[in-house]
């Protein structure tokens, strides 16, 4: 059954009409009784609602915490961080619902969030009042009960209500048809975080404008900051970003736990890819198996992937984001796999390994596989508080280089080619070693660069390790063994007091590792 359509065939008139878009999208085929002997009927007869209020989940507190820091750092203001809504696929079908990483990051909200939410820092004397936004669930007497496909529970299944979630997140809860105050009490201090809802942020442009229009006819124009534009940017909104983003470098205990059990998740699922390799090689289609192995454990053990998983076999494996997956599986060849499995709380594991398909490598796979392992392992030795960021990829990068002109690759050596106007091994490996990791698989991508690249690491972060050496199928700088191969190893590292732990570390990594755990023997 298609999950927004109705196709039943009881004559009737038009459809009960709700704001929501998908509606419209089905109105001109919809069957849905109209009268109001109907509407009584299917009104009536329900048991009341169990309306026992949960205890506030675990993440709640932290969440707290999370809303004092933003608040400090926004004094007086009002902001407004959207969910986002459902984005649409194909007519009356939708993707699937997450909300934005910042919204889930102060609520505590995650794969169960509602659509179209809001949560408003709203300024008190003392600091904000934090408020959710949300669209309750529609009464059994009401026709979006059983008429919506949007919302509907007789389409969707239960919704929670207001005090459900009060309840359950520990924070004040409105009915979404409350946010119109907020948007009339907009003043041009009000702040948005623009990407999360491009409805929302049209409607906090236009009450904005409004504001500064209505300031400059009553006293000053000078006073009025008409530099403000529906869609444009708009340098406060900006650092809403920015404050939202940096928040989340450091990793609290919970967010810490969430992911060690998405890595834990994503060891499963590797293992069980491992396992299917007869059906994988079986298939025309083999990576599309990898990936759909994969995506079942994510979806038994979370929300979902964290991203789009790479299921690279022999020549796919030097392509640097092949999420088409449509290739076979040959014995002889490697599989690259990159691949995260992300929680309900939405964060995310994000694991690379490189693999034989017959369970041993080549005398050049091994070769350059463990090159790639060293330059891993070279990384990860530095990482303690107190380094800068850039200093992690530079150290694997010392390897790459070293092991190219080794391998008579680079047209000056080893020590000359690190020289930033050369860089000649970055041809073999032209993306960066590491990148942070949390509720977003490149998280906190809106951080300034003194924070991020150019900060000083600190414990409690969480960031990947991924070197890789590629060696396209037509590269002429290379030997014609090299050719079409790609290896890439990447781990989850955490950031302890004085040093660093490999969260990934139990999926084997060795050479010698990987070729016994595709052969099924124990390590």
């Amino acid at each position: 059954m298609a999950n927004t359509s109705d196709t039943s065939t009881t004559e009737t008139a038009a459809p009960a009409t709700t704001a929501s878009e998908e509606t419209v999208r089905d109105a001109n085929r919809s069957t849905t009784p109209g009268s109001e002997g109907f509407k009584n009927f299917i009104g009536s007869g329900w048991a009341e609602r169990d309306e026992t209020l949960p205890q506030a989940r675990e993440q709640a507190s932290f969440a707290a915490a999370r809303r004092a820091k933003v608040s400090a750092a926004f004094t007086g203001q009002r902001l407004i961080v959207p969910a986002g809504d459902v984005k649409q696929r194909a007519n009356d079908t939708d993707y699937p619902f997450r909300a934005h990483s910042a919204f889930a990051h102060l609520t505590g909200w995650g794969s169960d969030s509602e659509p179209g939410a809001v949560l408003v820092f709203e300024p008190t004397t003392d600091g904000h009042e934090a408020t959710v936004y949300f669209r309750e669930r529609a009464g059994r007497d009401s026709e979006e009960f059983y008429a919506n496909p949007a919302i509907g529970e007789f389409w969707i299944g239960p919704r929670p209500s207001l005090a459900h979630v009060a309840a359950d997140l520990d924070i004040a809860t409105r009915g979404l048809e409350e946010f119109d105050r907020v948007i009339d009490a907009v003043d041009t201090a009000t702040l948005v975080l623009r990407e999360a809802d491009a409805s929302v942020t049209e409607r906090v442009d236009h009450a904005r404008i409004r504001f500064a229009a209505e300031q400059a006819l009553s006293t000053n124009a000078s006073d009025a900051p008409f530099s403000l534009e529906v869609g444009g940017s708009h340098e406060p909104d900006a650092e809403v970003a920015r404050v939202l983003s940096e928040l989340r470098l450091v990793k609290d205990g919970f967010e810490i736990a969430q992911m060690r059990a998405a890595i834990d998740a994503t060891q499963r699922g590797f293992t069980e890819v491992i396992g299917e390799l007869p059906r994988i090689t079986a298939e025309v289609r083999g990576e599309r198996v990898i990936e759909g192995v994969f995506a079942t454990r994510a979806r038994l053990d979370g929300n979902d992937v964290g991203y789009d998983s790479i299921a690279a076999a022999g020549p796919h494996a030097t392509i640097l984001h092949w999420t088409r997956n449509d290739g076979p599986v040959v014995p002889g060849d490697l599989v690259l796999l990159d691949a995260g499995v992300e929680m309900d709380s939405y964060y995310t594991a994000d694991i690379t390994r490189t693999f034989p398909v017959n369970g041993t490598f080549s005398e050049v796979q091994r070769k350059i596989y463990e090159a790639v392992r060293e330059a891993a392992d070279a990384a990860f030795a530095i990482v303690k508080p107190g380094i800068v960021f850039r200093e992690v990829h530079a150290a694997a990068m010392q390897v790459i280089a070293r092991k190219t002109a080794e391998w008579g690759f680079l047209p000056v050596s080893a020590e000359e080619s690190l020289e930033p106007e050369n860089q000649f091994h970055r041809r073999y490996m032209v993306h960066g070693t590491s990148h942070h990791l949390g509720l977003d698989v490149h998280d906190c991508a809106q951080a300034r660069r003194e924070m991020y690249m150019d900060g000083v690491v600190e414990a409690g972060m969480v960031f990947t390790i991924e070197p890789g050496l590629y060696f396209q199928a037509d590269d002429l700088t290379v030997p014609a063994e090299f050719r079409g191969i790609g290896v890439r190893i990447e781990d989850d590292i955490l950031v302890t007091a004085d040093g660093a732990e490999n969260l990934s570390a139990g999926i084997p990594r060795t050479a010698d590792e990987v070729e016994a755990w595709v052969r099924g023997e124990a390590r």
